[in-house]
């Protein structure tokens, strides 16, 4: 019998123990240690370029400034959308869309669930409301917090413009396989899976950077988030 294969799953297992630092030390650890070293090793035959790259800019500056320019051109493919529609703005068919989504919730709730801060939220829903496109009732546990949801006429107004809204989506994925899609939404759900809990804290903007690398940032927390 021909033990070789046997003898390098142990050789693996030898370095795994040896160089293991951020993973647990069951077998869901080490599958996930095998995973990132073969992407390691991919990522450093097949490393892309970048503007700049020769003169030093990092990786983490190319990654900020692409986020960026993927934001520009998804609202000016949503400004599209909009065109010659009773909405606005973006932010007003999402917050809707959200709340057809999901159902009724609190304003509070479906502030954080499009990550903005209370002010530029409660705009939103207050326009919402103003077009008759949400209503809205006291919570029966808390007398205090109202309870959102979509009303028919605010549905009529997605249904309009979601022959549109859908073709703007796809545009944004560009030239993307479905391969490619699958693993930017892999990558994506990772980075809002480490952002959100520290947007949720409303950490002071004095504080935010010292605090999001002092507890954040270590090597493990990043491996985890």
């Amino acid at each position: 019998m021909d033990y070789t294969l046997l003898k390098d799953i142990i050789n693996l297992m030898e370095k795994f123990e040896m160089e293991n630092k951020n993973y647990t030390t069951d077998i869901s650890g080490f599958k996930h240690w095998i995973y990132d070293e073969m992407r390691l090793q991919e990522n450093s035959v097949h490393e892309p370029d970048w503007e700049g790259k020769e003169n030093g800019r990092s990786p983490e500056s190319v990654i900020n400034t692409l986020i960026v320019h993927m934001n520009r051109y998804a609202k000016t493919y949503s400004k599209s959308a909009m065109h010659n529609s009773e909405f606005s703005t973006q932010e007003e068919f999402i917050y809707l869309i959200n709340l057809n989504a999901f159902g009724s919730m609190t304003k509070m709730e479906l502030i954080k669930k499009n990550i903005q801060d209370k002010p530029t939220g409660m705009q939103i829903i207050n326009r919402l409301i103003a077009q008759g496109w949400i209503i809205q009732k006291d919570s029966e546990t808390d007398k205090r917090s109202k309870i959102i949801t979509i009303s028919p006429s605010g549905i009529n107004a997605l249904d309009k413009q979601m022959d549109k809204i859908r073709q703007a989506t796809k545009i944004v994925t560009g030239n993307l396989d479905h391969v490619e899609k699958m693993e930017l939404i892999r990558l994506l759900n990772k980075l809002d899976h480490f952002h959100k809990p520290i947007f949720l804290r409303n950490i002071e903007n004095s504080e935010l950077l010292d605090s999001v690398t002092r507890t954040y940032l270590s090597d493990k927390q990043v491996k985890d988030a």
